[in-house]
């Protein structure tokens, strides 16, 4: 199954940030107990790519398992070695460039008109829309599809549970969640809240 059809039929794409990498991995590995099987770790959490070598490697495998905040073009080729099965860019990157290089699925980050055309001509696998909260959520990517109906949009930044419903009905393929999914898992916090909250953000892509 390719990345495009994973989104569309998931529609969530849980991010991964956090100071340590046991941690981190402990909520890789709640979130695939909760049925959320597409995962970005964050090349920011400290020793990202142990915990994408140990996710790809698990029972988990490297099916739907990405790498995130991938700025150079060493930071995909050391996220692909890792099992990165897909790469995620907060911009128009050279990690994004070597990605769609490699022939790997790259989501690639843009915001104005000007971003998603130069990230589409690149040969985006989707637009990772970010961060969208900031310029009006929903109806900002309702605006933006007006002339743009065939790209597949993620948005990404500040997509609460709530408002996962609206992103998609705004014509969304699928969201990205971070903090307001993992919360304070990410510094060692409760898994056992962070499994509630999957399980609402599920509910709110389901519907």
């Amino acid at each position: 199954m390719s990345l495009l059809e994973q989104l569309n039929r998931q529609r969530l794409l849980a991010i991964v940030r956090s100071g340590d990498p046991d941690t981190a991995s402990a909520i890789v590995d709640a979130l695939a107990d909760e049925g959320i099987d597409l995962v970005e770790v964050s090349l920011t959490t400290v020793g990202a790519l142990s915990v994408i070598r140990r996710a790809a490697t698990g029972s988990r495998g490297a099916t739907g398992l990405g790498a995130g905040t991938v700025l150079t073009a060493a930071d995909a080729q050391a996220a692909l070695e890792a099992g990165a099965s897909y790469l995620v860019t907060p911009g128009i990157s050279e990690g994004a460039r070597e990605g769609v290089r490699l022939g790997v699925p790259v989501l690639v980050g843009a915001l104005t008109p000007t971003e998603v055309i130069a990230a589409v001509e690149l040969g985006a696998t989707a637009v990772k829309l970010f961060p969208v909260a900031q310029l009006g959520g929903p109806s900002y990517l309702r605006a933006l599809r007006a002339p743009f109906p065939d790209v597949p949009f993620v948005p990404v930044g500040g997509v609460t549970a709530d408002a996962v419903p609206d992103y998609l009905a705004a014509g969304a393929v699928a969201v990205g969640v971070g903090s307001p999914l993992t919360g304070g898992s990410a510094d060692a916090g409760s898994l056992a809240a962070l499994r509630q909250r999957a399980r609402a953000m599920r509910a709110g892509a389901r519907r």
